[in-house]
């Protein structure tokens, strides 16, 4: 597929996007920016999270992980699945009996302005990151197999990725993207699907032969409980699983704002518990994409693709798709699979960022109504840019997977939102509200210092996603520290 054919297919596929946010932006306002008017499909929501969750990172990066971890990541995925279940019976009723619009309103609620502006800014911080992850992905494939050939920087290259993300959720925010997301997601499953057929057919095989191929077998170990020193063993993965789903959905504005926009709670729950069953499923698929994608590189002596002269797993997918004469059906099939994937999680991250820019920090609801709007507009483009300085920093930082990345990040800055949430809910007691930041910020440097302990020194142990729960124990300890007595 050539440079110029992609740039077509992708300008069509935004016009479809323009078209949509024409039709649900009309209204213009912030109540149906922030929270859609209450008014969205439960099975709508729904369908569409499965894209949001799952991400340009997932499409190309869960495939290319599969040489070196196998399956090991359906442990973390299986964890998920009952983190899903925290979040539909444990959080969300909280949200919908307070109203909110932004959940760390709940925070403000709970212990004070302080411990409000503290969870605000670790979602702040996490938000930005996940999402600089994920287009940070879809940029490094759209520059290697499109602006490159036509001399394009890489900066420009990021610049109109946020460009055209911007352009249509500037109107309908949260509105437009429940609907553009449920496009985005049925293009990105097509995508998957598509692609297991039609590499399938070039190997040869019928999709019950390869599963049943001894290729197979090499790559899909997913049961790893031999060693429990290991970073991969299946109760380490299955229980930081279940924290990062109760994190990285049920404490993230981003996630949340779509469940929020339900016209009730048990709508929101059935939402929930319907597409944690849906994601499972299709992360599944990828799974087997990914060791479909190396079976036929080593068959066809396909190289991975190099990224500044290293070897770079996350390019093997495009590289095969794009350039390895499989037709223009697969290209074309692939390439809407990654934008839909990249950008229907992107556009409700910088929908979400601004919406809490706005409300937890801005205080736009206290502002006077004239200067509501633009406020949000001009927040709008301010996440916008910066968005854009973030990705092209990992161009020059990133060296690891990056749904890896992701993941260790995550129990950095989504440890201390735990251990508040928990607190809050948990127990009645009160807390010094100007003491938690600093609470926060001392068990983030702790569990820094603890995961670059060196593996010798904890008896060959080696630290994975567990470092998100104990961050969260570690917050929530410092509260209890800080509480206060009861008189």
């Amino acid at each position: 597929m050539s440079p110029i054919q992609i740039l077509i297919l992708i300008g069509t596929y935004f016009l479809v996007l323009l078209l949509i946010s024409y039709f649900t932006g009309k209204n213009d306002s912030n109540a149906d920016f922030f929270k859609a008017g209450k008014q969205s499909p439960w099975y709508l929501v729904a369908f569409g999270m499965v894209g949001a969750s799952l991400s340009g990172v997932t499409f190309i990066s869960v495939p290319g992980w599969i040489e070196t971890s196998q399956f090991s990541y359906m442990q973390v995925v299986l964890g998920y699945l009952f983190g899903y279940f925290v979040v539909a019976f444990l959080l969300m009723p909280i949200y919908y009996r307070l109203n909110l619009t932004s959940i760390y309103e709940y925070l403000l609620e709970r212990f004070g302005p302080t411990s409000h502006k503290t969870g605000a800014f670790f979602f702040f911080v996490s938000r930005v990151l996940g999402a600089a992850f994920r287009l940070f992905l879809v940029a490094i494939v759209l520059q290697q197999f499109v602006f490159d050939d036509f001399g394009v920087p890489f900066e420009i290259t990021v610049f109109i990725s946020i460009l055209l993300i911007w352009t249509y959720t500037a109107r309908g925010g949260i509105k437009t993207i429940v609907w553009t997301d449920t496009l985005q997601t049925l293009f990105m499953i097509l995508a998957v699907i598509l692609s297991i057929i039609f590499i399938n057919r070039e190997l040869d095989w019928s999709f019950s032969e390869f599963i049943a191929s001894s290729e197979l077998k090499e790559f899909n170990k997913f049961l790893f409980t031999d060693d429990l020193m290991a970073r991969n063993h299946f109760l380490k993965s299955f229980i930081g699983g279940m924290f990062i789903t109760i994190c990285m959905t049920g404490l993230d504005q981003d996630m949340m704002q779509k469940n929020l926009t339900c016209k009730n709670l048990k709508d929101a729950q059935k939402n929930m518990v319907s597409f944690s069953f849906v994601l499972v499923g299709v992360t599944f698929l990828f799974m087997l994409l990914g060791a479909l994608l190396f079976i036929y590189a080593n068959k066809n002596n396909i190289a991975v693709p190099l990224m500044d002269g290293a070897p770079k797993t996350d390019l093997l997918f495009p590289e095969i798709a794009l350039n390895s004469g499989l037709g223009l059906t697969l290209a074309i099939t692939f390439m809407l699979g990654l934008i839909a994937a990249a950008y229907s999680s992107a556009d409700s991250a910088l929908t979400s960022l601004t919406t809490s820019f706005c409300i937890d920090f801005m205080n736009i609801e206290k502002r006077p109504e004239v200067d509501q709007k633009s406020l949000r507009k001009r927040t709008h483009i301010a996440m916008s840019a910066l968005l854009i300085v973030i990705i092209i920093i990992f161009k020059y930082v990133l060296a690891r997977n990056v749904i890896d990345g992701l993941l260790t990040v995550a129990g950095y800055t989504y440890g201390p939102l735990l251990g508040l949430f928990a607190f809050g809910i948990f127990t009645k007691l009160n807390v010094r509200d100007s003491y938690v930041w600093l609470v926060t910020a001392l068990s983030v440097a702790t569990i820094a210092l603890v995961a670059n302990i060196p593996p010798k020194h904890l008896g060959g142990y080696v630290l994975g996603y567990e470092l998100l729960p104990l961050n969260g124990l570690l917050t929530f300890l410092g509260l209890w520290l800080i509480r206060k007595r009861p008189d």
